[in-house]
């Protein structure tokens, strides 16, 4: 019996509640992390999951089990990776989430530096606009903000996360231009849908002096993706509310114009998430301080404030 397999497949079978879950994760079959579970049970004489055919709930031994053995686990993973790196530089698969346009944008640029310092590293980058589970999930890090650190993961500020108000110089032509945020009233708002709620959240509008204002648009439509709503207000069809580094391009280009812009919206900052462990592997280490190193010296932490 691998060992350590086997307590890898019961770490990832208690994070994400099923063995066809953690399967996936680990590119197995749900039989094979069945299996290897069953032999940990016998190993140590316990039992360590309560199965059922629609669940499957830990143990009182289960629980205190994954309590003392999940963070020994990874640190000893990262030792084996780390003493497995190419001739003492960092290597290996580096598993990393960011949102699609912003990873377009702003981190695959750094792609072919950051491959010419560590040629032995393999990006396994992810593109899509959701909150992972970074350490359940098998994440090596994940760039985003908004959002809270989950037990066992720490962060490195990149960047403020700040949202602001866009349209087209048509539209602003057509419909007036508003003065403050009283006068979005009268006009046609191209909303963005929450991924994780599925509904339009109520932001507030802040200033520098520290006065807020709710945003108060008429819902011409909803949609589910800021690079959606900024093609909607290209089309001269309202105003929309999207993060700086979905606004910067076309601030850039002039496409699309700020609106009120002494005002915006304070969504917190965007961080590089990553497991909170002393021996963190080195291609975690390396990719980890190139990304904060980048954001300083391309400007992009000012870039992205909207004050």
């Amino acid at each position: 019996m691998d060992t350590l397999n086997c307590i890898d497949c019961f770490v990832r079978s208690a994070e994400a509640g099923s063995f066809a879950e953690a399967a996936r994760r680990l590119g197995l079959t749900p039989a094979a992390v069945g299996k290897n579970v069953a032999s940990l049970e016998a190993r140590l004489g316990v039992r360590l999951f309560q199965r059922s055919t629609r669940s499957l709930t830990l143990t009182e031994a289960g629980e205190r089990f994954l309590l003392e053995a999940a963070g020994g686990l990874r640190s000893l993973q990262a030792a084996m990776a780390n003493l497995a790196s190419a001739q003492g530089q960092p290597a290996g698969v580096l598993k990393v989430s960011m949102g699609l346009a912003f990873g377009r944008y702003y981190i695959l640029p750094l792609l072919e530096e950051f491959l010419q310092r560590y040629p032995a590293v393999q990006p396994d980058w992810h593109f899509d606009n959701r909150v992972v589970e970074l350490i359940a999930e098998g994440f090596d890090a994940a760039i985003g903000g908004g959002f809270d650190l989950s037990p066992g993961v720490v962060a490195r500020e990149l960047a403020p996360a700040h949202r602001v108000l866009l349209a087209s110089p048509a539209y602003l032509a057509q419909h007036g231009e508003p003065r403050s945020p009283a006068e979005l009233s009268a006009h046609a708002g191209i909303l963005i849908r929450s991924p994780q709620t599925g509904r339009v959240r109520p932001w507030m509008l802040r200033n520098r002096e520290g006065q807020q204002a709710a945003i108060d648009l008429q819902a011409r439509m909803i949609l589910g993706d800021p690079e959606a709503s900024c093609q909607a207000a290209l089309m001269n069809l309202g105003i929309t509310l999207v993060s700086m580094p979905h606004a910067l391009p076309h601030l850039d280009s002039g496409t699309l114009r700020r609106v009120l812009p002494d005002w915006y919206v304070d969504t917190g900052i965007i961080s590089i998430h990553f497991a909170a462990q002393k021996l963190l592997p080195q291609k975690t280490r390396v990719f980890v301080d190139f990304i904060v190193e980048q954001f300083r010296a391309q400007g992009l932490d000012k870039r992205f404030s909207a004050i």
